[in-house]
């Protein structure tokens, strides 16, 4: 396999030692697969050259966001100091993922990942990223209702009273701490069965990628019960399918931060561009809810209107906190 770009490298040396800050003697985890093997290697190279112990374990690609590693592959993630995961399927609500953060372990999930959104978004300032996340989720901690409105049709209430927002600040350099990297994100689950409206995803749709035309999800009880706009939506039905209403469950509200970033089709950063936001429906174990399922899929919505209660904090896509 060639070696690492020069850029590619430096960004995951950033990754390792900024991020994850490691320290002296820990041990670091690669889990990857085929598809992102690349990017796997260059976090390899980067622990090594940092003076880490590393152990590399290239997997088969998973089916869906959210299904399980092989179970060695669980068990190896308990027993390492920080685990960072370059995969082409998600493992951030899994219960592998779960475990070893319950463990004490510190786990990076790098779903999805090019060099380009390595290089572009590992270099933001994360520490602007976590000032600006951590704002977000004070106001979200206070907040009993979320109301989002948008110009391409999203109308949606999102009951959130009790639930503690997660503030995704690309520094996880705590003891079981976990997150996405590149990453920059405010979210929370909102209470189960109570979400309401219309959703209108116009940016990207995870497993979909860009929407050619807008996915029209209504949702009622908590659920999306409805989907059309066109093939983007009938892809997304199909996705859904194979898991019933668990998947179809209104699991995460959620705010992107990261100036750096920009659609591109890929969730892992399209969900972090500031100036969106996101729902996902499926998993929500991992935010503190109550429904499991081997799927998470989130929507990104462009230019949207934010109220928590009746205080305004984005207003078309700009941020006013």
């Amino acid at each position: 396999m060639p070696a690492p770009s020069d850029e590619l490298l430096s960004s995951s040396v950033v990754a390792i030692r900024d991020c994850m800050g490691t320290r002296d003697g820990e041990r670091v985890l690669i889990v990857t697969d085929e598809r992102l093997r690349p990017i796997g290697h260059a976090l390899q190279r980067a622990a090594k050259d940092l003076g880490h112990e590393v152990l590399l374990v290239d997997m088969l690609p998973r089916r869906s966001n959210g299904e399980e590693p092989p179970p060695e592959v669980a068990a190896l993630m308990m027993q390492f100091d920080v685990v960072l995961c370059p995969a082409s399927k998600s493992l951030t609500h899994t219960d592998a993922r779960r475990a070893a953060s319950a463990a004490g372990t510190r786990v990076a999930t790098l779903p999805g990942v090019t060099e380009e959104i390595m290089v572009r978004c590992m270099n933001a300032d994360y520490a602007r990223i976590a000032e600006r996340t951590d704002r977000i989720c004070a106001l979200l901690s206070r907040t009993r209702v979320v109301r989002v409105h948008a110009p391409a049709g999203t109308d949606i209430v999102l009951p959130v009273e009790g639930r503690r927002p997660h503030a995704s600040t690309g520094l996880f350099r705590e003891r079981g701490q976990w997150g996405n990297l590149p990453t920059g994100e405010a979210y929370l689950s909102p209470r189960e069965g109570e979400s309401h409206g219309l959703l209108v995803v116009d940016g990207s749709m995870a497993g979909v990628g860009m929407t050619a035309d807008p996915i029209r999800i209504t949702v009622a009880g908590g659920y999306a019960t409805d989907i059309s706009g066109g093939d983007s939506a009938e892809t997304l039905r199909s996705l859904l399918a194979p898991y019933g209403d668990a998947g179809r469950n209104v699991a995460e509200f959620g705010i992107g931060t990261n100036d750096r970033a920009r659609l591109t089709g890929i969730i892992l950063e399209d969900e972090k561009v500031m100036g969106t936001i996101h729902i996902a429906f499926g998993d929500n174990k991992s935010m503190g809810g109550s429904v499991g399922v081997a799927s998470h899929l989130d929507g990104v919505v462009t230019r949207p209107t934010v109220l928590f209660d009746d205080r305004v904090v984005m207003a078309d896509g700009a941020l006013l906190i």
